[in-house]
């Protein structure tokens, strides 16, 4: 009989929570496009997944630290905001550019659709097997 994986959907589970969270820097980014002297935010998405994988249990920390509240710290944890660096900085300061946050923010919806696609699959396939193929 073989063991059941502990984890049967690898790292989907974790790169959701994640690219949903990275989502949320990027709208926010966009809506402070017009804000004299914001810094736009971003999550290092590799690094924060590549520290979920390893030696964490494989626990995200992406607690906030009061509810609400997206850490603001550049020691928030492993999936720590980041400023952008900016291309072309506005006279007022503000980071953000538009089209490059918009371009970020599809990117990331198509891997979030890529990892919960995934996960759909493994329980469909579950689904299967539990019910020896019959609906």
């Amino acid at each position: 009989m073989n063991p059941v994986p502990q984890n049967l959907f690898g790292i989907h589970t974790q790169a959701l929570d994640l690219w949903q969270r990275r989502a949320d820097v990027l709208a926010n980014n966009l809506a402070n496009a017009d804000t004299p002297g914001y810094l736009a935010r971003d999550i290092d998405f590799r690094k924060a997944l590549a520290a979920a994988g390893g030696g964490s249990g494989g626990a995200l920390p992406l607690e906030a630290p009061s509810a609400g509240q997206i850490g603001s710290g550049p020691g928030t944890g492993p999936a720590a905001l980041a400023y952008r660096v900016p291309t072309q900085p506005s006279m007022d300061g503000n980071t953000v550019d538009a089209q490059v946050e918009q371009a970020d923010f599809a990117a990331n919806s198509v891997h979030y659709q890529a990892s919960l696609s995934f996960i759909t699959a493994q329980i469909r396939m579950l689904r299967t097997a539990i019910s020896g193929g019959q609906s």
